[in-house]
C-alpha cells in the first residue's frame, strides 16, 4: 500500500500524545538501496501506518536516479530526485546532465540532487567534486527545480559555490542532514535555505547536533531519515526506514517544547513548500 493512501490526518490522539495524528514527510530516503529490495512494499506500508504520508527518494548517480524515478512512478506518495552524489562525481560524463534532465519527464521528480561536496571521505577528487556540483546547481536553475545539497566537512566551499552559482534564486535549496553547527545554520537560514534534521538528533552523545536543531528557524526546518543509513534510537545500528521518522520528529518536538502533532504540521508544510509537494 502506498504511504499516501489513508494518511490524511483524521484527528484524534496521535502516537506523541493528545492532538491530531501527526502527518510527516520524509524528505530524504534512498528507497532504491539494495537493503530494501526484498521488502519495499512492507517498508512503505509501515511508513503509512506511522503517519509518513510523503517520501522523497533520492538519486545518488545516474542508475540510482533512474531507480528512484521508477519507484516513485509506481508508488503514489513517493517522489524522486535525480542527481550525482560527490562520492560518484568521478563518474560524471559529458552527457550526464542531459541524462538526468531526461529522467525529469519520466516520473514525479521534485528536485536535483543529492549534489555537493564530501571532503571527509574524498572518494572523488575535490576539483571534480566542485565541477560536478556546479553543473548540478546550474541544472537545477535551468529546470527551476529545488537543489538537495550534501555537505560534509566542506562548509565554506559549499556555501561559496552556492553563492557564486546563485543557487536558490529560482527554486529552494535544501541542506540535507545538516551538520554545519548552529552558526552556519543561521547563515543558511538567512539565505533562505531549508535545513534537514535526521537520526543523529536522537543519539545520546549528540550535544552539538541538538544545539544545531534548536538554531534552525522552525519555518526552515525539515525532517528526514536518510534511510537505510543513520537509524535513530532505539533502532540505532540497524537498517533505517521511513517509519522511523517518528522518532526524529518526537525528539525535535521535545527540543522545541512542542507537541508531536504541532512539529509534524510545521515540518510537513515546510516540506511541501520546499519541494512543491501536494499537501497530505
Amino acid at each position: 500500500m502506498s504511504p499516501a493512501r489513508g494518511a490524511e490526518g483524521t484527528g484524534g490522539p496521535g502516537p506523541g500524545g493528545p492532538g491530531p495524528a501527526p502527518v510527516l514527510i520524509d524528505t530524504h530516503a534512498h528507497l532504491d538501496s539494495g537493503r530494501f529490495r526484498s521488502d519495499l512494499e512492507g517498508v512503505l506500508e509501515r511508513a503509512f501506518r506511522a503517519g509518513v504520508a510523503r517520501i522523497v527518494t533520492v538519486g545518488a548517480d545516474e542508475p540510482s536516479s533512474r531507480r528512484a524515478v521508477e519507484i516513485a512512478a509506481r508508488h503514489p506518495g513517493v517522489f524522486a530526485t535525480v542527481g550525482v552524489h560527490p562520492h560518484e562525481a568521478a563518474r560524471w560524463g559529458p552527457r550526464s546532465a542531459e541524462a538526468l534532465e531526461a529522467l525529469v519527464s519520466e516520473g514525479p521528480v521534485v528536485a536535483v540532487g543529492e549534489a555537493g561536496l564530501d571532503f571527509y571521505r574524498d572518494l572523488s577528487p575535490r576539483p571534480v567534486q566542485e565541477r560536478v556540483f556546479r553543473e548540478q546547481v546550474r541544472l537545477a536553475r535551468r529546470l527551476g527545480l529545488p537543489l538537495v545539497v550534501h555537505d560534509r566537512d566542506a562548509h565554506d566551499d559549499v556555501l561559496r559555490i552556492l553563492a557564486e552559482e546563485r543557487a536558490g534564486e529560482t527554486a529552494p535549496v535544501v541542506m540535507h542532514c545538516f551538520s554545519g553547527g548552529p552558526a552556519l545554520a543561521q547563515v543558511c537560514a538567512q539565505r533562505g535555505y531549508y535545513l534537514s534534521v535526521a537520526g543523529p538528533v536522537t543519539f545520546a552523545n549528540a550535544r552539538r547536533t541538538l544545539d544545531t536543531a534548536r538554531a534552525i528557524p522552525l519555518e526552515r526546518l525539515l525532517l528526514e531519515t536518510d534511510c537505510p543509513y543513520l537509524a535513530p534510537e532505539p533502532h540505532r545500528g540497524g537498517r533505517n526506514e521511513p517509519a522511523f521518522l517518528v522518532e526524529v520528529a518526537r525528539r525535535v518536538a521535545e527540543l522545541w517544547g512542542l507537541e508531536l502533532w504541532e512539529l509534524a504540521r510545521l515540518t510537513t508544510q515546510n516540506a511541501c513548500r520546499a519541494f512543491g509537494l501536494p499537501q497530505p
